[in-house]
């Protein structure tokens, strides 16, 4: 029953759930509370997210997720169930088919532990969807015809780039930079230039407000509150999408770089279908201003962000069982 499929991306920072009958069902932080006395989970995504920060010596905060890895396979299979039993509801009155997404260099026994752990949390049959293949699903290309299609996905914790075709990964690469490290970056340039201490949140607000990959004619500014590194005191400081730039430059050069390589490694016939097609840009780090045109100056191959470019993932996944169903037949 294809009404009954649902899609998880399990990401660095947040986990998303779709089903194709009710669309997102899902959205919450891929956090854990876990009670060191009890030995017992005390909360899950954005409970658990509120109450970070004002925990008591007896709890930790854990993220079994880190830069696209599992780190903690038995806290990332409780939140796993938690996620799927929300979703689902107490209407489910058969096991969902489940499509779950994984960075393109998974090991195999990664991929057989978040296999296990699906299956765990309640589902009648498991797919496992590359990452860049469920975004190239979601972002409305036909992925079973024997055309190549270039996607970067650009998420919280890694960087996803692949060239696809026939419904699978012909050249990827995967990088550890993300909108993570943009964070880390604006937090360490603010820093080191301002004399200030930011928290990630507001190093995400700078990011989305004025980060920037390329120079603009007209700079934007913004006010930041931070703690003084010196005195300790509360202070105000004023940036510009200038020095985002600056401070950013790092990270989204690696991007390209990477970019740049699977251009290099990919067959002449599928480089053609890209240069026609275009290099398609997905995830959250993708709305970073300017990435789509830094990657097109650096390339010379039209670049484009998608609509919905945080949520095409989840989306692809979701309708991958469906896909590869009309594949097989």
């Amino acid at each position: 029953m294809p009404a009954s499929d649902i899609g998880i991306d399990l990401g660095t920072r947040n986990s998303l759930v779709y089903s194709t009958a009710r669309g997102m069902v899902l959205k919450e932080p891929s956090v854990v509370v876990y009670d060191k006395n009890t030995e017992r989970i005390r909360a899950i995504g954005e409970e658990a997210r509120q109450m970070a920060g004002r925990l008591t010596s007896n709890m930790e905060v854990i993220r079994p997720i880190r830069q696209g890895v599992i780190v903690d396979y038995i806290v990332m299979e409780k939140m796993l169930k938690y996620f799927i039993a929300r979703a689902l509801g107490r209407r489910a009155f058969r096991k969902p088919r489940i499509s779950i997404c994984v960075p393109s260099g998974t090991t195999e026994i990664e991929r057989k532990a978040v296999e296990e752990a699906t299956y765990q949390a309640g589902a009648r049959s498991v797919h496992l969807v590359e990452e860049p293949v469920a975004a190239a699903i979601g972002a409305g290309i036909d992925v079973t015809k024997p055309f190549g299609n270039l996607i970067v996905d650009i998420g919280g914790g890694t960087t996803e780039a692949a060239v696809i075709s026939m419904a699978g990964v012909v050249v990827s690469s995967s990088i550890k930079v993300a909108g993570d490290v943009f964070n880390q970056a604006i937090m360490s340039y603010v820093r080191r230039n301002h004399s200030l201490f930011i928290g990630e949140d507001t190093a995400e607000k700078i990011k989305m407000e004025i980060g920037t990959a390329v120079e603009e004619a007209t700079p934007r500014t913004m006010e930041v509150k931070g703690r003084n590194v010196i005195t300790g005191l509360p202070r105000v400081a004023t940036l510009t999408s200038g020095e985002m730039r600056a401070a950013l430059k790092d990270a989204t050069g690696q991007i390209v770089e990477t970019v740049h390589s699977i251009l290099e490694k990919t067959p002449p016939e599928l480089a053609a279908d890209i240069v026609d097609r275009g290099i398609i840009l997905t995830g959250g780090g993708a709305l970073l201003h300017g990435m789509d045109t830094l990657i097109e100056q650096k390339t010379g191959v039209h670049a484009m962000t998608v609509q919905d470019a945080m949520n095409v993932v989840v989306i692809g996944t979701g309708k991958y069982a469906d896909v590869i169903e009309r594949m097989d037949n």
